[in-house]
């Protein structure tokens, strides 16, 4: 049997962990001649349309990150389980930059780094503790839940909205588009981490942002982005900081990836923007979880976090 590494980036890093992991079968790439009747897995990224056909033995799909919007627009994807990385590395690193973001808000951390580049002593009447602050995280899957839970740990005041209906102990869960207006009513900061799909492709836009909590003690709602890109309409971003609608936005994914030089996301005073490394998934974590995935399908148990293909993740 064999697995076979299809990405966009360096391969012969994934190919030696890979051989390292799983060392009774073939590693082969893309471009090299080996026997596509062998190929039962793919661990792949941003694969190039036709790579993934003529794969008649296939029985399952690796994406090589969380997201998994580069395969659903994929022409000819193969009819087989299509399984998300949804690890714990993973899963406390975004947890880690959520409660960075949203402590730095809470204490204005970047209004002091300001004053120290201006050598300004200026000494403020105490800020808002955390649980004066509500946040809403938008997309309360695996990440969503254990930022919730972590932030909800400094105290602050957390709830969470989805597509769909979810119950998740001690937190108010919002769901479904007649709940997202309440929602956002009663939020300060707003953590998307939704999974890009044609219904929430350009979600977060002026509409949206308009609908938030307008009496919080922060000075105006915030945005953290780290969800993906295409979620938001930047131009509706800029224009709501401009003019009061968001007080701050904090971004780690962005429409076109690396950011254009020439995007005034990087010079605009109440922006924070960061390289899509929110999450970063670590290779060796990574290439450890899908072969354990392969070795318990081969066990006979069923493969985790399999991609629904109607809802698009």
């Amino acid at each position: 049997m064999s697995l076979l590494v299809a990405v966009t980036w360096q391969t012969q890093p994934w190919v030696e962990r890979f051989r390292r992991l799983l060392p009774d079968r073939d590693i082969v790439v893309l471009g090299e001649d080996f026997d596509r009747s062998a190929v039962r897995y793919v661990a792949t990224w941003g694969p190039k349309p036709g790579s993934l056909s003529g794969l008649p033995n296939l029985e399952a799909l690796f994406s090589l990150g969380a997201g998994v919007d580069h395969l659903m627009s994929y022409p000819d994807l193969p009819d087989v389980p299509i399984v998300r990385v949804a690890q714990d590395d993973l899963t406390h690193r975004m947890s880690e930059y959520m409660v960075l973001h949203c402590l730095m808000y809470l204490r204005d951390q970047r209004r002091f780094d300001e004053d120290q580049k201006a050598k300004r002593w200026k000494p403020d009447r105490a800020p808002p503790i955390a649980s004066d602050v509500r946040v809403g995280i938008m997309g309360f899957g695996v990440l969503g839940q254990d930022s919730a839970r972590k932030l909800k740990m400094m105290g602050f005041d957390v709830a969470g909205w989805s597509r769909t209906p979810k119950d998740v102990e001690g937190f108010q869960i919002y769901a479904g588009e007649e709940e997202l207006t309440p929602f956002l009513n009663r939020t300060d900061i707003l953590i998307a981490l939704m999974p890009l799909t044609p219904d929430t492709q350009g979600m977060l836009n002026r509409s949206l942002f308009e609908k938030l909590a307008r009496d919080g003690r922060l000075g105006g709602p915030i945005l953290i982005n780290a969800g993906r890109g295409k979620l938001q309409v930047e131009a509706d971003i800029l224009a709501c900081l401009d003019d009061g609608t968001l007080r701050a936005a904090t971004l780690d994914v962005f429409e076109t990836e690396p950011l254009p030089e020439d995007s005034p996301l990087w010079t605009h005073p109440h922006v924070t923007v960061t390289p899509h490394n929110s999450a970063t998934s670590e290779p060796e974590a990574t290439a450890r979880y899908i072969a354990q995935q392969i070795r318990r399908h081969e066990a006979g148990e069923p493969f985790a976090n399999v991609v629904d293909r109607i809802r698009g993740y």
